[in-house]
């Protein structure tokens, strides 16, 4: 049965308007951005298999293009409208973010670098430079590949740091792996990065380690 016959309150989009879409299944939410499905199969339908096939909405959010556009009822125009929906939305968190004070605002810190960091395939350092009122200055990526005390370089990072004028930083990296857990390695090179902010009065307020769906704040846990 077509979506268009279903009673009104079962059909995702005008679920969605009267409840809010917190209410609907990754499967109605996909079905909206679908729009259609394909013959003999709902909207619904195809994304409950297409969510069965690549093993979660998250997949398939970033499944490459090539795996993305194999899918039975996807393609380049619908590869191409996931892509900017998903950049709006790391637009929305950093105008969020930008607006705000990074300390009085965690919940939207942490939120914009889930965005920016969780999905990497590998180890990414980034920093968040912050002015004395701790308002952001700028987001930066500063290093790819294992975090480590030969991959992050600290003269670099205080050059970045006098060049954006800032008075504080947030470290943040996520692990691919998920665990979140901080490393010793972390911890080191956390300890040698605000030794040497500490020589140009630059305060380290935090390193937020981002992983799959739990994040650690070195602020949280005392190592700051």
């Amino acid at each position: 049965m077509s979506i268009k016959h279903w009673p009104e309150m079962e059909r995702p989009r005008e679920k969605l308007l009267h409840q809010g879409a917190a209410t609907l299944s990754d499967a109605e939410l996909l079905a909206i951005f679908l729009r259609t499905g394909i013959p003999g199969k709902s909207a619904v339908d195809l994304s409950r298999e297409l969510l069965g096939n690549f093993g979660s909405l998250r997949h398939l959010l970033n499944a490459d293009r090539k795996t993305f556009c194999q899918a039975a009822g996807l393609g380049n125009a619908k590869y191409a409208l996931l892509q900017a929906v998903l950049e709006m939305g790391k637009r929305h968190h950093w105008q969020q973010l930008e607006h705000g004070n990074a300390l009085t605002s965690p919940g939207i810190t942490i939120d914009f670098l889930q965005s920016r960091l969780r999905d990497y395939r590998y180890e990414v350092f980034a920093c968040l430079f912050l002015d004395t009122r701790h308002h952001v200055i700028s987001f930066r990526e500063i290093f790819r590949g294992t975090i480590d005390s030969s991959s992050v370089y600290p003269r670099e990072v205080v050059q970045m740091a006098l060049s954006e004028n800032a008075a504080a930083v947030i470290f943040s990296h996520n692990h691919p792996s998920g665990d979140s857990q901080p490393s010793q390695a972390d911890i080191q090179i956390t300890r040698k990065l605000q030794s040497a902010l500490q020589l140009v009065d630059i305060r380290v307020l935090d390193h937020i380690v981002i992983g799959d769906g739990k994040n650690h704040s070195f602020a949280e846990q005392g190592l700051i």
